[in-house]
């Protein structure tokens, strides 16, 4: 499975239909509504994924 943000292949399953990109560091789920994608916070928690901030990678 390819990362829908940087369209790398080191991904993995953390969880029912979620997965984490060791390329871009982000957390996606794929649902039937379609893709959403999270940043992962100093505390580990997930927020919504804002491509403006490139600061992150």
């Amino acid at each position: 499975m390819n990362c829908p943000v940087c369209g790398g292949r080191a991904t993995g399953k953390v969880g029912a239909s979620h997965y984490y990109c060791w390329d871009c560091c982000v957390e996606y789920r794929i649902d039937k509504e379609g893709v959403q994608v999270f940043d992962i916070d100093e505390e580990g928690s997930l927020v919504s994924f804002d491509p403006g901030n490139e600061a992150l990678y």
